[in-house]
């Protein structure tokens, strides 16, 4: 046996070992949260009484946090407490004032935690990235719009995060209602109980399952913790706008999200950020990039040989700025400009930390961390066509790069090169947006264009093939479930469970486009939703399915029950 392959030998064991211990680290974290529950449902029965609510865990004293979770029963009829921390403050790092990024600036919370805004070391002035929603803007000057009554048209217009909201009133309301009439605040307050939807329409990578059994994914600003034995949902709710991407650390408990630029309650923008966060106690442990980050977070991820001490991302700016942050302590190592086309993923490889890999609309990089600078070398795809679009990126066990494109081929890149060594031409029909590595070497593509789940052994010969129904879309991201399960998410919207040699079938779903129609029915624990993608779905408000789902000729904008409940109407943008 030649030396590299003994070292590759050595590094896989190592890297089992290494998984051993996290999923016993991660196992204990569930075994405390689980106690937690124990404990505090225990406590509550002595104070008041039985309950039907599942309290939220405490925080584990180890880390100091922020929180920012919530979490549900299973019925819909309990309640639950606010999620309690080391430090019972609630603080939003998002809402505080930007700084331009070529300054540097550090604030420090009343519980001490320190809050990124930009680094001094390598920080870059980055002018040539215009957007309304850019983070250098100043807009301490903006004042909060006034709500607007209309006796005429039987409305009120409010702004809520800056967006008006139009509410038309029953008109035997109209000539009563006075705008400057004061109220009492209800004695009840709203709690999240259940989130519908999954985001895999334009967004990639954002499926995992975690050690407690929770398939974690976003939609819009939630970060979704969803366990589909329990039928129970957990929310980390730290963001103030749309989640965009999604990693999870090798200790399986830490996770890192990124958003887009926010609109504050008053209507100030907020820059956009990374959140990194422990999914046990829901509680956040760190800010990262404010007033660094143009338009939105779109790709991240943790290093993986380095114990996770790394994160590199990469934002929607018109450079698309690849950076490297030391996460723990909130510090920027280094940023490049990584290409003016789209980049789909950023990646760590697997056994050394100082390689990265980006790739999206015409490009394939492979960068090397020297001290504060980033050095790239171009994948050379020589005798290969070149493709449009480098979908999608994944490891082999020995190190190897693996890439799914938009002319169908899983290319092999050999490691510590930038030069394919193996190609398995037309491996699906149109583009591989996902590949996934198993833990049993086994690698899966998912197709576009074909909709086709493939497997692959260690040679790239085909083991299994499976097409998901159209009605569930294209393929958009494929996750390793628990023992031989497969997740994916879908350009639809839907989250599938199944495995390679099964059916999948649906856990998750909502609509692909913007939601507009929304009417309770008055009786029964049922809701109706309509919106621009065409589709009226009637919702079972217990058991979080739908009871039926029709496909229309027009975008839906409004909806509503008749009083019977026996009838639904539904208005369209083409005013029909």
């Amino acid at each position: 046996m030649e030396v590299t392959d003994r070292i590759a030998s050595l590094e896989q064991r190592v890297q089992m070992q290494e998984d051993d211990i996290q999923l016993l680290k991660s196992a204990l974290a569930d075994v405390v949260r689980r106690l937690n529950i124990t404990e505090e449902q225990q406590a509550m029965q002595n104070k008041k009484g039985p309950t039907k609510a599942r309290p939220l865990v405490q925080t584990l004293p180890l880390r100091t946090t922020v929180n920012n979770g919530t979490v549900l029963p299973k019925k819909p009829s309990g309640s639950l407490p606010s999620p309690s921390g080391t430090r019972k403050e609630t603080v939003s790092p998002a809402a505080k004032s930007t700084v331009k990024r070529t300054s540097s600036a550090e604030r420090v919370s009343p519980g001490g935690r320190r809050e990124s805004y930009g680094d001094s070391k390598g920080s870059r002035n980055r002018t040539g990235s215009t957007s309304s929603s850019s983070s250098g803007k100043k807009n301490s000057e903006s004042k909060p719009k006034e709500p607007m009554f209309s006796a005429e048209e039987g409305y009120v217009k409010m702004f809520l995060r800056g967006r008006p909201v139009t509410m038309y009133m029953p008109k035997e309301q109209v000539e009563s209602y006075n705008l400057e009439a004061k109220v009492e605040l209800p004695a009840k307050r709203l709690k999240l109980e259940w989130v519908y939807g999954y985001r895999g329409r334009d967004c990639r990578s954002n499926l995992y399952l975690l050690p407690t059994g929770e398939t974690v994914y976003f939609i819009a600003s939630v970060v979704v913790l969803f366990n589909v034995e329990e039928q129970l949902q957990r929310h980390y709710t730290g963001h103030n706008d749309d989640v965009k991407c999604l990693a999870v650390h090798p200790d399986r408990i830490t996770i890192a999200t990124g958003q887009v630029a926010g609109t504050s309650k008053d209507g100030k923008q907020l820059p956009p950020h990374v959140r990194v966060w422990d999914s046990v106690t829901l509680n956040t442990l760190h800010v990262i990039g404010m007033g660094f980050f143009d338009r939105a977070v779109t790709c991240i991820a943790f290093s993986k040989s380095n114990g996770g001490s790394s994160l590199c991302s990469v934002d929607d700016s018109n450079d698309h700025v690849l950076s490297v942050w030391d996460w723990q302590k909130e510090e920027k190592l280094a940023d490049v400009k990584c290409s003016n086309e789209a980049v789909f993923a950023a990646d760590f490889h697997p056994t050394d930390t100082n390689i990265i890999v980006t790739c999206g609309k015409s490009h394939l990089y492979f960068w090397t961390l020297e001290g504060n600078s980033l050095i790239k070398k171009q994948g050379l795809f020589e005798k290969q066509e070149k493709p449009k679009f480098v979908l999608c990126v994944t490891f082999s066990e020995n190190g190897d790069t693996i890439t799914g494109d938009s002319s169908g081929n899983i290319l092999v890149w050999g490691k510590g090169t930038n030069r394919i060594s193996h190609a398995v031409q037309g491996a699906h029909e149109g583009g591989i947006f996902a590949l996934c590595m198993l833990r049993d070497g086994t690698l899966v593509s998912g197709g576009g264009k074909d909709r086709k789940l493939i497997s692959w052994n260690g040679n790239y010969q085909k083991l299994h093939k499976t097409e998901i129904p159209e009605q569930f879309g294209p393929i958009r991201t494929v996750a390793e479930g628990k023992g031989d399960v497969v997740l994916i998410g879908t350009t639809r919207n839907f989250v599938l469970q199944g495995t390679l040699s099964g059916d999948f079938f649906p856990i998750t779903q909502g609509h692909t486009d913007e939601l507009w129609g929304l009417a309770v029915h008055s009786s029964k624990p049922q809701f109706f939703t309509c919106g621009h993608d065409k589709h009226i779905t009637l919702w079972d408000a217990t058991t979080h399915r739908p009871i039926w789902n029709k496909i229309i000729e027009d975008p839906a904008q409004s909806s509503g029950f008749h009083p019977s409940a026996s009838v639904v109407a539904v208005g369209t943008l083409t005013g029909r």
